[in-house]
């Protein structure tokens, strides 16, 4: 197995970086890296509930996804399985700091050889998402990396 860890911290608060995750509309503007859009068919956000779309690339390429969300604790914490290739399991935490939040980032991938093979991509794509996901919350030019 493979881990990715990211933090970011965010000048909002959880309740606000929580609500760009639960609300379908606000995740599907900023999940995925830069220049990916997606698509969403089924999003059942709860334990157990499937969260199936496309994203799609920049250079038109559709990719699949399914997962499954396996714990959502409100305002701290979303952890998804992703059920097709490849198999990775993803959390996001959130920490009330002093200057908002905290941003956990955890992605365990199952297969350690593509995880190694995909490091630089995976890496640079979970900061574009973080990038995205501070534009969503707080508008251009408002994080600060940790």
């Amino acid at each position: 197995m493979s881990r990715f860890h990211t933090t970011r911290e965010l000048p909002a608060s959880p309740e606000a970086v929580f609500a760009a995750i639960w609300q379908p509309e606000r995740l599907a503007r900023w999940w995925g890296p830069e220049g990916f859009t997606n698509t969403f068919h089924t999003f059942e956000f709860r334990p157990g509930g499937a969260w199936v779309f496309t994203m799609h690339g920049p250079d038109g390429t559709d990719y699949p996804n399914q997962s499954e969300f396996l714990e959502i604790v409100t305002n701290a914490l979303v952890r998804i399985k992703h059920v097709n290739l490849p198999h990775f399991e993803l959390s996001i935490s959130l920490e009330a700091t002093s200057t908002g939040t905290r941003v956990t980032w955890v992605g365990d991938f199952e297969n350690r050889d593509f995880a190694e093979q995909a490091r630089s991509f995976l890496e640079t794509a979970n900061e574009q998402n973080l990038d995205r996901l501070t534009v969503e919350v707080c508008g251009r030019g408002a994080f600060s990396e940790s």
